[in-house]
C-alpha cells in the first residue's frame, strides 16, 4: 500500500517512517515487472503523492532515502510499438492540445505543456503540481494530444512523460524553458532562439571508464502567482552514484534568471563531478578553420568561454572544432562567475536565415555561496555536423564527494545576450588566424574593443604583454582604431618541434590591464 502519509509528516518521522523502505521496495519491484508500469511514480507517490501537502523539505528527504539503496533503473520498456524508433519530424508533431496546457486560460503568466515520450525521449517522467500547497498528480490522457501523422497509443495506458515545455507571457507568450532528457534543459531571453543546453549535472565527462548519467524522476511545479513574474520547480534526481533534489526558480525577461540549488547524497564516492554545466555547438568560425564545405562563412551557437576568477580576473577563451579530442582546466577558487557565450550578433557572420546562430543565448554561471577549489573545465570533441553539442563545460571541484556524504550547491543561471556584469576592459570581439610567415608558424589577428580604447592617452601607452608556452612569439604589431574603439594586435607563434601551445594576451597601460585576458590553444 502507497499510502504511508496520511498526515503530513515532520522530517523525522518521516525517515524513520517504514513506509519509505516499503515504497523503495515497490520500486524495485516494478522495475523487474515491465507488466507494472510507472516505476517512478510509484515511489514519488510514496512520498509526495496526490492529495498530500506539500513540503519541499520530503523532496530532500525522498532523495536522502532513496541514496541508502541500489539504483532503480527507469523502465523504458512499455512504449507503444515503434515510438522508440520514430523519426524527430513525426515526434516533433506530437504535441498537447493547447486546451490541455496546465494552468491554460488561467492568466497566471505561465502555462506548461508536457511532452509526450518517444524519439530519444523514451525515460518516464511523472509531473505533479503544487496548487495551495497540496500536491496534484498530472495524469496522462492520449486524448490531450494531438498525435499528427503517428497513431496514438493504447487507451488506459499511463506512458508517463518525458519532460515538459514552458511558455510565458499573456498578450504574447513565447517558450521560455524545456527540461527533456536526462537532467537536460534549456531556456532564453526575450527575442532569441533556443540554442545551448544545460545540465543539473554531469559525472565523469571525457574519461575512458565511460560517463554516467543522471536523470530526473520527477518533478513538482508550484502554480504561480498572476503577475508574480516567477515558476518554481522542484525536482528528484537519481543516478548509479548520487540522488538528489533540486529546486529551481525561473524569471523570464530580457535576461531570464534561473536559481539552482541543489543538495546531494552520494551513495559512492565521487572524484568527477560537474556543476553549472552547459552544453554548445561549434563547427566553424574565423578562430577555427578546419575544412568544410559550406556556404556558411561560420556554424557555431557559442564562440567561447567567459570566466571571471576568484582574483577578479575577467578572462576569455575562444573555443574550437579540434582535430582530436581536447580537454581544457582552468584551476581556481571560489570564481565569481563562467559561462559559454555567443559573442557574434552579425547575421552577416553566419548567412544561415535558417539556423539564426546570432540569435542564440550566451549562458552565466554566477555561484552562490563558497565553492571552494576546483577548476572550469572545457571539453572541445571533434565534429563534422552542426546537430552535436561539441563543446562542454562545467565546474568542477577539486575535493572529492565521500560515499554517504550530503552536499548543497547553488547558483544563478543567466541566459542572455551577454552576461549581466560586464568587465570595465576592452573585450576580445574577433578573432583569426592563419598560415604565418614560415613553416610551422601561425599568424593570429585578435581584435579588442572597448570604451576605453577610444582615449587617446590610454591608447598610446598601451602595450600588449602576450606569452606562450611553449614557443616563441614573434612579429607582434598593434593597430590602434581610436575612432572605432578598437585595438587590433597581430603575431605569430613559433611552436618550435612542439604540437601544441598555450597562449595569454592582455593589453596593459601603466601596468593596469586594459582588456580581459585572452587565452587560446593552439594545436598543430
Amino acid at each position: 500500500m502507497l499510502d504511508i502519509m496520511s498526515k503530513p509528516l515532520n522530517r523525522r518521522q518521516f525517515l524513520e517512517s517504514s513506509g519509505a523502505a516499503a515504497a523503495t521496495s515497490l520500486l524495485a519491484a516494478s522495475a523487474a515487472n515491465s507488466q507494472t508500469p510507472s516505476a517512478a511514480a510509484a515511489i514519488t507517490q510514496s512520498f509526495l503523492f496526490e492529495g498530500q501537502r506539500f513540503d519541499p523539505s520530503l523532496v530532500v528527504d525522498a532523495a536522502r532515502i532513496i541514496a541508502q539503496r541500489p539504483l532503480v533503473p527507469l523502465v523504458a520498456t512499455d512504449l507503444p510499438e515503434g515510438y522508440a524508433t520514430l523519426p524527430f519530424d513525426q515526434y516533433s508533431g506530437i504535441r498537447a492540445q493547447p486546451s490541455s496546457l496546465i494552468w491554460a486560460g488561467e492568466n497566471r503568466g505561465f502555462t506548461v505543456e508536457p511532452l509526450h515520450r518517444g524519439y530519444v525521449f523514451s525515460n518516464p517522467v511523472s509531473l505533479f503540481t503544487v496548487e495551495d500547497d497540496t500536491v496534484r498528480r498530472v495524469a496522462f490522457d492520449r486524448s490531450k494530444f494531438d498525435y499528427g501523422r503517428v497513431a496514438p497509443p493504447p487507451a488506459n495506458v499511463d506512458l508517463q512523460f518525458s519532460g515538459m515545455r514552458i511558455a510565458t507571457g499573456l498578450e504574447r507568450p513565447f517558450e521560455v524553458a524545456m527540461f527533456q532528457g536526462a537532467t537536460f534543459f534549456r531556456s532564453l531571453a526575450r527575442g532569441q532562439n533556443f540554442g545551448a543546453l544545460a545540465r543539473a549535472l554531469i559525472l565523469r565527462p571525457g574519461e575512458t571508464r565511460g560517463e554516467e548519467i543522471p536523470f530526473f524522476r520527477a518533478f513538482w511545479i508550484e502554480r504561480p502567482s498572476p503577475a508574480s513574474g516567477l515558476l518554481v520547480i522542484h525536482a528528484l534526481l537519481d543516478s548509479e552514484s548520487l540522488t538528489g533534489a533540486v529546486r529551481m526558480t525561473l524569471r523570464p525577461g530580457d535576461v531570464t534568471l534561473i536559481d539552482v540549488e541543489m543538495t546531494l547524497f552520494a551513495r559512492q564516492t565521487l572524484d568527477h563531478i560537474g556543476f553549472g554545466c552547459t552544453m554548445g555547438t561549434f563547427l566553424s568560425g574565423p578562430q577555427s578553420r578546419r575544412s568544410f564545405d559550406d556556404v556558411r562563412p561560420a556554424v557555431h551557437e557559442i564562440s567561447g568561454v567567459q570566466m571571471r576568477s576568484g582574483t577578479g580576473e575577467w578572462i576569455y577563451r575562444p573555443v574550437s572544432n579540434p582535430a582530436t579530442l581536447q580537454v581544457s582546466s582552468f584551476i581556481d577558487s571560489n570564481p565569481k562567475g563562467f559561462g559559454l557565450v555567443q559573442r557574434e550578433r552579425d547575421p552577416a557572420a553566419f548567412m544561415d536565415d535558417d539556423q539564426r546562430f546570432e540569435l542564440r543565448p550566451s549562458v552565466w554561471m554566477e555561484p552562490l555561496g563558497e565553492w571552494t577549489a576546483g577548476s572550469v573545465q572545457l571539453i572541445e570533441i571533434p565534429s563534422e555536423s552542426d546537430v552535436n553539442d561539441n563543446i562542454i563545460m562545467y565546474w568542477r571541484p577539486r575535493q572529492a564527494f565521500a560515499a554517504g556524504s550530503e552536499t548543497v550547491i547553488a547558483y544563478r543561471q543567466a541566459w542572455c545576450w551577454q552576461p549581466p556584469e560586464r568587465p570595465p576592459l576592452a573585450l576580445a570581439t574577433r578573432v583569426r588566424q592563419g598560415r604565418g610567415s614560415q613553416a610551422r608558424r601561425r599568424r593570429f589577428i585578435v581584435d579588442f574593443t572597448g570604451d576605453r580604447l577610444a582615449d587617446a592617452g590610454i591608447v598610446a601607452s598601451t602595450r600588449a604583454n602576450i606569452t606562450t608556452q611553449p614557443g616563441q612569439i614573434q612579429n607582434l604589431r598593434l593597430w590602434p582604431f581610436p575612432e572605432r574603439k578598437l585595438m587590433r594586435v597581430g603575431f605569430e607563434v613559433d611552436p618550435g618541434t612542439e604540437n601544441l601551445c598555450e597562449l595569454r594576451l592582455v593589453l596593459q597601460s601603466g601596468g593596469q590591464p586594459v582588456s580581459e585576458t585572452w587565452l587560446n590553444r593552439w594545436t598543430w
